[in-house]
């Protein structure tokens, strides 16, 4: 972990950027380091690309900062809550809910879960000046490290060192913020993987031009506007001489394959016009319609027979599907269909505003409800922030987005396996979508959710309910909704349980690596640790060995001594503990030889935990193992 932060120090504002064209084409690159230019040019000529001599990009004063956000290293531990974790509803999860800087923890992540994100959704803070955003960064340079770091003048350096820690809330700011948050998320990302970002008009415009550099132009695929309110009682304002407010916009950008979005057809009824309001337009309208609205029903016409005692008819329902109806309206003072035959009973059918209407003789009606509209725009009028703090049944302190606007992003873009990712997650709307649509359709996609532990006001209903973060609020809902999902479908056995991680700072005193293990060496006393502090940087070192949040490591007794396993056949083989002898290293061994099944290839020791002596012996042990078994045991000692 020292040697991941001393690293640091080291990297700059394109670590990342030039490892991977040193990777990918070395033969750009001359025995001292230089880049060749003409030789990449050769490259792409050959293969028929043209070089654009202009162009633009977005720049602001803060972007060399924002690149080395980017490519630096974590500065933290993640700490398992193993109260919750270890309950039965969550023990095998394969959610998450982890608390924290959201920039520290997408580098966490970018090891075990790189191309894996399938969607990620965010609603992150819009910069209007009155949500409460300003950039607050801890991170603390010099001028001098970061005109260095950075490759910018001393000038350049101050500017940005006086924003980053002065609380701005400029454009500048906001953008600093953004981009390596949006950077990493790219990473995160399946090929064939998508991000939805919500947003207002404040900095629309320029997270278009940030996500056209991070994801590429020419993967931008829409700007969906939502009405996220109703017009009736917005009044224009002389004061402020501006158009009333009724939407919001998200930008949908893709990885780099195509994309095929999935088909979602909308109700007619679900436009934003109610049922009530159809009746009410044809009571007028039809002739002898003279009963109060109050005494129709709305039904799908299996569930009326059924109500009425009779059997469905399955030629029915098929020709009412077949003429691309779904439901029935009838009176309740008299319900009586008798021998209802859509094809031959109707006397007359009219159509006006997508609904169709039969009567018999004059008195006798029949409502029947279009199935579908449309497919779905790049315009949404169906959604609303109208009673959040109730929706999907879940009574709770209201939150920014509507179930039903994740429940849309999710059906347009997963499948039943996928993971979605959400690094603003607020009220856990994202969560709570997740885990309702994976009961609807019997399915398993999985969520990844991140929230910093921002305070509540004091005055908002939130902090009076005692919730004292914006954390506690997502935790809560989300066990309140999976509480609610368990409830209504009792028969889904899927996964409505989440595993929670956070965010912890560094041991104090942790020192750097060594050079060398010598007898009089003064190492960081690890006895200090207790077993949270040790299990802290085994979750942290199995993340960045690429293993899973969700997967379950085991122990495994050598001889007294307690080691941690991971992976098949203990891929992974974790030596934590202060108390490893020879004996326990014996034992390793032999169990290598008995056990065909035990097949560990690292063995990852923490180094402050054993002595130099006990470090020698183990090296010394497993290099004449290998030698005599032929296999390559690859030790692994860390600080």
């Amino acid at each position: 972990m020292k040697e991941i932060l001393q690293q640091n120090a080291n990297i700059t504002s394109n670590s990342k950027q030039l490892a991977l064209l040193k990777k990918h084409f070395p033969n750009c690159f001359d025995a001292s380091g230089s880049f060749i230019v003409a030789k990449l040019q050769e490259i792409t000529q050959e293969a028929g690309v043209g070089l654009a001599s202009e162009g633009y990009s977005l720049n602001w004063l803060g972007k060399s900062y924002a690149r080395l956000l980017a490519n630096q290293n974590v500065r933290t531990l993640l700490q398992a809550d193993a109260t919750h974790n270890n309950a039965p509803q969550n023990a095998n999860s394969q959610n998450l809910l982890i608390k924290g800087d959201n920039l520290e923890v997408l580098k966490h992540l970018v090891n075990a879960y790189r191309e894996q994100v399938k969607m990620i959704y965010i609603d992150p803070p819009y910069n209007t000046g009155s949500d409460g955003f300003v950039y607050a960064d801890d991170r603390k340079f010099t001028i001098e490290e970061l005109s260095s770091l950075a490759g910018i003048d001393d000038i350049e350096a101050k500017r940005i060192l006086d924003f980053t820690t002065s609380k701005s809330n400029s454009h500048s700011a906001w953008l600093t913020f953004m981009y390596p948050r949006l950077y990493i998320a790219r990473e995160l990302l399946r090929d064939d993987g998508v991000i939805f970002i919500s947003i207002d008009d404040n900095e629309q415009a320029q997270l278009k031009l940030l996500c056209d550099e991070v994801f590429g132009e020419e993967n931008f695929v829409n700007l969906i506007s939502v009405k996220m309110s109703e017009t009736s009682g917005v009044k224009m304002s002389h004061v402020n001489k501006r158009l009333p407010k009724i939407k919001e916009s998200i930008l949908l950008y893709k990885k780099s394959e195509f994309i095929k979005l999935n088909p979602i057809k909308i109700k007619k009824d679900s436009q934003g016009e109610k049922l009530d309001s159809y009746l009410k337009y044809y009571s007028k309208v039809i002739e002898n319609f003279n009963d109060p609205v109050n005494e129709w029903v709305i039904t799908s016409i299996s569930d009326y027979l059924t109500a009425q005692g009779k059997e469905v008819d399955e030629d029915l329902v098929k020709s009412f599907q077949l003429n691309n109806a779904e439901r029935v309206v009838y009176r309740t003072n008299n319900p009586s269909l008798e021998n209802l035959n859509f094809q031959t009973k109707a006397a007359q059918v009219k159509s006006k505003q997508g609904i169709e209407y039969i009567w018999w003789e004059g008195k006798q009606m029949l409502f029947l409800v279009d199935h579908v509209d449309e497919y779905i725009c790049d315009f949404w009028t169906d959604i609303s922030t109208i009673n959040l703090n109730k929706e999907g049944g879940v009574d709770f302190p209201k939150g920014k987005k509507p179930l039903k606007l994740l429940d849309r992003c999710l059906k347009l873009s997963t499948n039943k396996c996928d993971v979605i990712l959400d690094f603003f997650a607020g009220s856990g709307t994202t969560a709570h979508a997740v885990m309702q649509l994976n009961a609807e359709d019997n399915s398993n996609r999985q969520f990844i959710c991140v929230q910093l532990p921002e305070k509540t006001d004091e005055k908002s209903e939130a902090f009076k309910a005692g919730y004292a973060t914006i954390f506690d609020i997502t935790r809560e809902r989300i066990s309140r909704a999976a509480a609610k999902i368990k409830a209504e479908y009792p028969l889904f056995t899927g996964d409505v349980g989440f595993k929670i991680f956070e965010t912890v700072p560094v041991f104090d005193g942790y020192l750097d690596a060594p050079d060398a293990l010598t007898p009089n060496l003064n190492l960081f006393d690890a006895s200090h640790l207790n077993e949270q502090d040790l299990q802290s940087l085994l979750t942290t070192w199995t993340l960045q060995d690429g293993v899973p949040l969700t997967q379950n490591p085991t122990s495994l007794d050598l001889a007294g001594y307690t080691a941690t396993q991971v992976g098949e056949g203990g891929r992974l083989l974790y030596f934590m503990h202060t108390n490893l002898t020879l004996a326990s290293i014996t034992a390793l061994l032999t169990k290598i030889d008995d056990d065909l099944s035990f097949t560990p290839k690292r063995l990852v020791v923490f180094g402050y935990a054993l002595t130099s002596k006990t470090q020698r012996e183990m090296t010394d042990a497993i290099k004449q193992y290998n030698n005599r078994k032929g296999i390559e045991l690859i030790l692994d000692i860390r600080f």
